[in-house]
């Protein structure tokens, strides 16, 4: 019992360490600060990186495309559990290339208004390397977990949403209890 216990914390460990394949941006480098307009409940406004992570860390989670199904799914995954994100102290904001516009009605039906979405330019795709190489002008699903010096804690890099928020919950609980 005490050995399969050890193993299932070695394993989380492993989780929580992991950076994935395709982020560029190393756990401990600063994340790019930026501004850019974005959306909340269907109201657009505009989002500053910074003024974020003066209310605590950051789970900046960048997607393909609005509407698209795993998208859709990962932002109501997202939703769900927004309640256990803001008892560790973090703030969620999901980021892809769509039009502000896009992002409005997003914001309402699949983040259920509990989270705010964002537009990505060209700056930030290529700030933070998460352009997605197969289709040009949007970006692949790679989540940061920033802390709120600026210092990205965690990186989960995968095409497929279904660890998204279970990993980057995982990280930012793990730094409410250091």
């Amino acid at each position: 019992m005490l050995k399969s216990a050890k193993i299932a914390l070695g394993l989380a460990a492993a989780a929580l360490g992991s950076t994935g394949a395709m982020a560029a941006l190393a756990i401990g480098a600063k994340a790019p600060d930026f501004t850019t307009r974005g959306a909340l409940a269907g109201k657009p406004f505009t989002l500053t990186l910074s003024h974020q992570l003066k209310r605590g860390p950051v789970v900046l989670y960048f997607f393909p495309k609005a509407f698209t199904p795993g998208c859709s799914a990962e932002a109501r995954e997202f939703a769900t559990h927004i309640e256990d994100f803001k008892k560790a102290g973090a703030t969620v904001i999901g980021m892809s290339a769509d039009p502000v516009d896009d992002l409005v009605a997003f914001s309402t039906k699949e983040c259920a208004g509990k989270f705010a979405v964002a537009s990505a330019g060209p700056g930030i795709i290529s700030g933070y390397d998460v352009a997605l190489k197969m289709r040009p002008g949007m970006t692949d699903r790679t989540s940061y977990v920033i802390a709120p010096n600026g210092r990205i804690v965690f990186v989960h890099s995968e095409m497929n949403y279904a660890d998204h928020v279970k990993s980057t919950l995982a990280a930012v609980q793990s730094m409410k209890a250091d």
